[in-house]
């Protein structure tokens, strides 16, 4: 099975989840005409911390999942708090890894994602971000990371032996940040963390944005000794020749002020880089491809002279272990130019994915 995330829900509280959740989540299952449908499930901080404190309604919240066909073997906790305010950017970074905060919601949320887990999961997986965005960080904060992290696998080992399945983190690298790409990530946990607990989330948008190539990348975190724990499928935006009118006026539709946007442009000296769409338009040369961390849904191909990055979704799939987690992780529709309907978009995507990806890929 193939989840999809719940980001692209705006719920403040366990309520408004159920309410989004019937929206949707229902109508997407229905519209698939499954019995069950897998969700890569966020919850804000507050909410994971109310269903650890309460024991009855955490009982409660699984049994409303199972009366709606849902399923849930992974938790999107990159998002800390409202992911849909009026300018998230930079914002989404925060608490960081240096601050206890982070520590503590993922203790909660790997606390949830145990009493969750269907009996059919072999594990449980938890997407996080990449430490910090890049600036300020020092080796302190490495360190401080690091402890963290040491102290987050200890919360990890109780749960896998009080529940006999391993809840796992998977670290999500990302333009911009501390760990930007998958070489940086792996370069940065290898013998740092404990590999059966902690490993990466290959977000194959940023992967596509970071111009690296799919097999090769998946086989050094093998080689690294760590394992990709879980894929968010994604598709960056591509601009072919971001310098001409064409290029540059379809592109410039996607500049807009909630999320950011980073750019790369890939010239013969190296990859360019820029932290948002206006930036781009102000520093970079444009002589080159663009690729642009903006998801794009899996089934619908921009409006030319734009494309997507679905080749690299396909390729990298294929190079995971059978059984890796992967959930479509399209978080964009209420920033996307023309979007339809929501549930009838997310369920698109879900049938290209089945159509598309490899077999044997599972939540």
């Amino acid at each position: 099975m193939i989840a999809y995330c719940t980001n692209v829900h705006p719920a403040p509280d366990l309520a408004g989840i159920l309410t989004q959740l019937d929206r949707h989540a229902v109508r997407v299952r229905e519209a698939l005409e499954a019995d069950t449908l897998a969700l890569g499930l966020w919850l804000p901080a507050p909410v994971a911390r109310g269903l650890v404190e309460d024991g009855s309604a955490l009982r409660q919240f699984r049994a409303e999942l199972a009366s709606r066909g849902l399923t849930v073997s992974t938790l999107n906790a990159f998002p800390y708090g409202d992911f849909h305010d009026e300018v998230v950017k930079h914002a989404v970074y925060f608490p960081t890894w240096t601050d206890p905060r982070r520590l503590e919601y993922t203790v909660d949320c790997a606390a949830v994602l145990a009493e969750l887990l269907p009996d059919s999961a072999s594990y449980g997986s938890i997407s996080t971000l990449p430490l910090a965005w890049r600036e300020p960080w020092t080796g302190r904060d490495d360190d401080r990371a690091a402890e963290a992290l040491a102290e987050l696998t200890l919360a990890l080992r109780a749960e896998t032996r009080r529940h006999g399945r391993p809840i796992r983190l998977a670290v999500e690298p990302e333009p911009g940040c501390v760990l930007d790409t998958v070489a940086d990530a792996v370069g940065w946990l290898a013998g740092r963390v404990d590999p059966d607990h902690i490993g990466i989330c290959l977000d194959t948008c940023h992967l596509a944005v970071s111009f690296a190539d799919p097999a090769e990348t998946v086989a050094s975190v093998r080689a690294a000794g760590l394992d990709v724990v879980k894929v968010q499928a994604s598709a960056a935006l591509e601009v072919p020749e971001p310098g001409t009118a064409a290029g540059r006026s379809a592109v410039a539709e996607y500049s807009e002020p909630r999320y950011l946007h980073q750019v790369r442009e890939n010239t013969p000296g190296g990859v360019l880089a820029a932290d948002d769409l206006p930036e781009a338009f102000e520093t970079l040369p444009a002589e080159h491809p663009w690729r642009v961390h903006f998801h794009v849904p899996l089934h619908a191909v921009p409006s030319a002279p734009l494309t997507s990055t679905t080749d690299v979704l396909v390729a990298a799939v294929a190079a995971v272990d059978p059984g890796t987690h992967v959930e479509v992780e399209t978080y964009t529709w209420t920033v996307l130019p023309g979007a339809g309907d929501l549930s009838d978009g997310i369920a698109a995507e879900l049938r290209w994915a089945a159509q598309h990806l490899r077999t044997g890929v599972a939540v």
